[in-house]
Parts: C-alpha cells; structure tokens; sequence
C-alpha cells in the first residue's frame, strides 16, 4: 500500500476532525468523500483498503472505465460532477447517489430510469440524490439559485425512485474567507428552508456535500456533513492537453 496515500488521508482526516471540534461538533458528523478524477483504479483501490470507501466521480467516462475493476470491493460511489441526460443510463448502473441534481429535467430522466431499471429486475431501493445549488452565483458553476433550490427540491423530492438526501455546492472561488463562508452559509439555509417546508419526501435531505481540500475547514464551520477531497490525498490533477 502506497505510504503517499495513506498518510494523506490521516492528515485529511486529522485536519476533518479538528474543524469539527473548533465548531463545537462531533468529528463522525462529518463523512470524507474521495473526490478520484483522473485516479487510476490502483490508487482507488488503496484507498478503499485503508477505510475510506465512499467515492466521487465527476465524469461518466471515468466512472465506467474505473468502476469494473473495483467490484469486488465494499464501497459507495457518488457522481458529484455536471450530469448530461445522455449519460443518465450508463452511470446509474454504476452509483449509489447523484449529486449534481440542478434541473427538474434532469431529476425527472433520473426517476423514469430508475423505475424501468427496478422494473427489470434492478435495484429495488429509490436512487439517493442531492439538488445543486449555485450559492456563489458564479456562472462557470451549475446549479440551481438559492431563490429556486427549495422548489425544486419539493419537486425533486415528490418523483418516484427518488430519495432526496441533500444538496451540494461548490464554494465561492475567493481568497476572501468570509465569501466562501458565505456560499457555504447559504446552501445551510436552503437545506433550513426546505425541512421548514415539510414537503413531501424532504424529512431526509439532512446532507450538506460542500467544501473540497483547500477549504473544507470552512465548509465544516458551516455545517458540511460530507466534505469532496482529491488533491489532498492524490496530489494535484494534471492539466488537459
């Protein structure tokens, strides 16, 4: 087992369960998704080995390419990057949750699938997802606007094979703390606004997935129950040619 990894994910957990207790929190409240883009299945596999096995995937591409050569193990994949509709099937056979819910579109092709696939004799269980919500009003960021995540997460929430279990965001690209604090503040009022609701089928969308390894302190500060870590324990990814 390579010795990079391992101790880079004691140093991620270190540093996890020390921004939870400077919030006054427990450190189990808080869940290490491996962010693996661009991770060859080896380096995956390690890290599985060394107790952390939930995953996220940003590419379909990747996800079946890699996912074949870890079935063999105990572990829970996410898609956590933009989701195109004709993807939907090929990474639905291979997730557990799909983060990147930002249209009623999207949700709507995800919940026919899942049925057909339960009808077939797949899965049984409803398919886990979170709403993304654009809390930095960035335009390079997908997402729903904060103004229009709780709506749709009652409807998201109401569509049959469907579990919504939270929402996700990518923070405020800033050097300014208090601006990334701030994107992260507001997806922990969407998910405040929206158990206020008592919409049908939002009682369990308790996760909060923001803060990734530069600012996952933060996040944390904020309420993040799930935190998305790649460079942290990989290295940095190379850049696309």
């Amino acid at each position: 087992m390579s010795e990079h990894v391992t101790d880079a994910l004691a140093r991620v957990r270190e540093r996890v369960d020390a921004a939870a207790r400077a919030a006054g929190r427990e450190p189990a409240e808080v869940a290490v998704l491996l962010a693996v883009k661009t991770v060859d299945a080896p380096q995956i596999r390690e890290a599985i080995a060394a107790g952390y096995p939930l995953l996220g995937q940003n590419r379909a591409q990747e996800l079946t390419a890699t996912e074949p050569d870890l079935v063999d193990l105990q572990h829970s994949t996410h898609f956590i990057g933009h989701l195109q509709s004709n993807k939907v099937n090929a990474v639905l056979r291979w997730v557990d949750c799909v983060q990147s819910v930002d249209s009623l579109g999207l949700a709507e092709r995800l919940s026919r699938r899942r049925v057909a696939m339960a009808e077939d004799g797949g899965p049984q269980h409803p398919l886990q997802v979170m709403v993304q919500v654009n809390t930095s009003g960035e335009e390079s960021k997908f997402g729903a606007g904060p103004e229009h995540a709780p709506d749709l997460a009652a409807a998201v929430a109401a569509l049959p094979g469907l579990t919504l279990t939270g929402f996700m965001t990518i923070g405020a690209n800033s050097t300014d703390r208090g601006q990334v604090r701030a994107s992260y503040d507001a997806l922990a009022e969407v998910r405040e606004q929206v158990q206020a609701s008592t919409a049908v089928g939002t009682a369990q969308a308790r996760e909060l997935s923001m803060g990734m390894s530069g600012d996952l302190e933060i996040a944390i500060a904020a309420g993040a129950t799930m935190v998305r870590v790649g460079s942290a324990v990989f290295g940095a990814r190379p850049v696309p040619g």
